[in-house]
């Protein structure tokens, strides 16, 4: 791969080749920082909008003849610490746009002003092309872990927003880069494991359990917390991981029933499961799909329906168990909205949104003011549903007001907004509507099964769209980046409506 640079100028001498090269740069010269491109519009705002118009595609020059590039930052390597970033960015989480908005915007800010990015869900290319009579540099790289940490996320960000800001030297960037994947996670492994268990005891009271449920279901999910971890440790699957991961959910339910303890079977099952449904997951896929990333939200689904799957097989291989020692019980069901006091289930909600926080590495500054949104967020869906709104309408309603929030206090802070949303939405993520539709076609319901599967994709659509229109909502608030004329207002849309 030869280093191609960004701009030729006039006066840059020849090597007797025919061609012009760059005056190198002195070791005692500075490096020189990338030119601010931002104006006032935040770094998301200005490059989604060129992302979702064709000009930045149009900017190739017409004439077959080759600019003259200036001194600056090498091309391999700008290419090479956008593809890290993105990298970091896609590995923690956040959405195929805002991750190929990040990588524009390093190459831009660097003065690579012809670069296509490409974003699935486990590869990231990234491809410059000085003029079109110079073959394009390429570099890509593959997702291979993920590890959901909404600190490093800020972190991520907040990188991008001084590259673009032309903050930093190429240097700076990459020590900067370099220092947030060394970070130590925010919380040690026991508070972990200690808030999936604590998520499932309040997402057992939410759906009407009691005290003694919400123990039950806690200590189902500690010990299918750790089970998972020690398969992980050794490099099995995510798949089977969650086989046995589901198994304890059921087993103490079993174990309760045999010896007479007058429970809610569905209560225990699914909160002791709360943590495991892959809610946030299939959200994601759903809003890959709204922005334009086919290929990237039919793999989340694809990851959604395995994980799911492997619940499934965990429950029924206790389920098989419980029957043959005489012991059967409904693992259906559904939300009992006056089981417990409004209050009450506030509370649990805000405490759900504030574990799953935990569990998802949010700064512990944040940490109320996700609890916060969790309470806020079902305060309104339960308003809604009291006054005869559908659940899909409740849902999106709610859940574009905690977008529209959670965008405001990101673009105050120059963070994601995923940690500000994310666990806002927490108690009302659809994985427990995923699981009963599969749930049910496993256990021969069809009719049950298939009205839950529905009922888990409007849901899941209603959160992912009402996320995406606060995102947009919140662009009306703030400053708008700089007009677009001429071939440049071409809509990007346009190119999937069939002409």
């Amino acid at each position: 791969m030869s280093e191609q640079h960004a701009r030729h100028g006039p006066e840059n001498p020849t090597n007797g080749d025919g061609r012009d090269h760059p005056t190198p740069r002195a070791p005692w010269e500075p490096e020189p920082r990338p030119t601010s491109r931002s104006g006032a519009s935040p770094w998301q705002d200005r490059l989604r909008t060129q992302l979702r118009f064709s000009g930045h595609t149009a900017s190739i020059p017409i004439v077959p003849a080759p600019e003259k590039p200036e001194a600056g930052p090498s091309v391999p390597r700008v290419l090479d610490l956008a593809l890290r970033t993105g990298e970091l960015l896609l590995a923690s989480g956040e959405g195929g746009e805002d991750v190929e908005a990040a990588m524009l915007g390093i190459t831009d800010a660097y003065g690579l002003e012809r670069c296509q990015p490409n974003v699935t869900f486990v590869a990231i290319t990234l491809s410059y092309q000085p003029s079109l009579v110079e073959p394009p540099v390429t570099g890509e790289r593959v997702v291979r872990r993920r590890a959901v940490d909404y600190t490093r996320l800020d972190e991520a960000h907040q990188l991008v927003s001084d590259i673009t800001g032309a903050e930093l030297t190429l240097e700076e960037a990459y020590h900067r880069l370099a220092d947030i994947r060394r970070n130590r996670h925010p919380y040690p492994r026991n508070l972990l494991l200690l808030s999936a268990g604590l998520i499932a005891a309040f997402a057992s009271v939410m759906v009407g359990g009691g005290l003694i449920v919400a123990i039950a279901a806690c200590v189902a999910a500690l010990i299918g917390e750790r089970l998972a971890q020690l398969l992980a440790d050794r490099g099995v699957p995510e798949f089977y991981q969650f086989v046995l991961a589901s198994m304890p959910a059921a087993a103490i339910t079993v174990a309760m029933i045999k010896v007479g303890v007058g429970i809610n079977p569905y209560a225990v099952v699914t909160g002791g499961l709360f943590a495991l449904l892959p809610g946030r997951a299939l959200v994601a896929a759903v809003q890959d799909g709204l922005t334009g990333f086919y290929i990237t939200a039919a793999a989340r689904l694809l990851e959604v329906f395995y994980l799911i799957v492997g619940i499934i097989v965990g429950i029924s291989i206790v389920l098989y168990i419980g029957d043959q020692v005489g012991v059967q019980f409904e693992v259906e069901g559904t939300f009992d909205l006056n089981a417990n006091p409004r209050v009450v289930q506030l509370l649990a909600a805000g405490a759900v949104s504030m574990t799953f926080a935990v569990l998802v590495q949010v700064r512990r500054v944040l940490l109320p003011v996700a609890a916060a949104g969790g309470a806020v967020g079902w305060a309104v869906f339960q308003v809604l549903r009291e006054a005869g709104a559908a659940p899909v309408l409740a849902t999106a309603v709610a859940t574009g007001l905690l977008g529209l929030l959670g965008q405001l206090l990101a673009r105050w802070h120059g963070t994601s907004a995923l940690p500000y949303v994310i666990p806002a939405i927490g108690p009302m993520l659809p994985g427990s509507a995923m699981y009963q539709g599969m749930l049910g076609l496993s256990l021969g319901h069809t009719d049950s099964g298939w009205r839950s599967l529905v009922n888990a994709a409007s849901l899941a659509l209603a959160l992912a769209a009402g996320v995406n229109v606060g995102s947009e909502a919140a662009r009306f608030v703030l400053p708008s980046p700089p007009p677009r004329t001429g071939r440049e207002m071409r809509p990007a849309s346009k190119r999937t409506r069939g002409f």
